[in-house]
């Protein structure tokens, strides 16, 4: 994706069962400059319609929901709109929610008590395919790829991929990888499919852990 400076607001759907936490995070985000609400729903088969018809750039979704909840939610929009990020949204920090959500698909994973601008640095990491997660669930997700991937050798990926899964588990967006090594950015992207098929992973997220476990990742 492009920078929202250069493309327009970045457009926010926001998901969650509790008006008073949508309502709260939508007077926020509505100071912004670079990011626009443009719908909500209160449940997560709501949040998957709206998503179709709305083509939002990020989602802030609630896991705990009725009807459908956040994971359901997460596994229907990725498989129908791969290009649509969302940024898992709880009060609570829960193991297996918090593996679920990322093997949904969810790109990052924040507390509703988060402070305002901690929301809006997820949102703005997600549009740029960067990886932004709570501290606590950074930790959970480490733990939980670390007991996954210990059959999935390094060894498989060549230099240049050792490189850009360095620069994957520092943050940095294909459009940042590409400048760094002096690649297209189509290439980047290319390395990141590469590396997540050979190391057995389903997102960047997970590639970014994995490199931040297995100490890849060098200033």
């Amino acid at each position: 994706m492009t920078d929202a400076a250069d493309s327009g607001p970045i457009r926010v759907l926001l998901v969650d069962d509790h008006g008073v936490v949508r309502r709260g995070l939508r007077g926020y985000l509505e100071l912004l400059d670079d990011i626009e609400v443009i719908g909500e729903a209160e449940n997560g088969l709501e949040g998957v319609e709206l998503s179709a018809e709305l083509t939002p750039d990020v989602i802030l979704m609630d896991i705990v929901m009725p009807q459908l909840d956040g994971i359901g939610a997460i596994t229907q929009i990725k498989t129908a709109q791969p290009a649509v990020q969302v940024v898992a949204l709880t009060s609570f920090i829960e193991e297996d929610k918090v593996l679920a959500a990322l093997e949904a698909g969810a790109s990052g994973f924040i507390l509703k008590d988060a402070e305002a601008d901690d929301v809006a640095a997820a949102i703005r990491a997600a549009y740029n395919d960067e990886v932004h997660l709570d501290p606590a669930a950074a930790r959970i997700l480490a733990k939980g790829m670390r007991a996954r991937t210990e059959q999935q050798p390094v060894e498989a990926l060549t230099e240049r991929e050792l490189e850009v899964l360095s620069l994957v588990g520092r943050g940095r967006s294909n459009k940042e990888i590409a400048t760094d090594l002096g690649i297209t950015e189509r290439t980047a992207r290319t390395h990141v499919s590469n590396i997540l098929g050979k190391l057995g992973l389903q997102s960047r997220t997970q590639a970014a852990l994995y490199a931040v476990d297995r100490k890849l990742v060098h200033d």
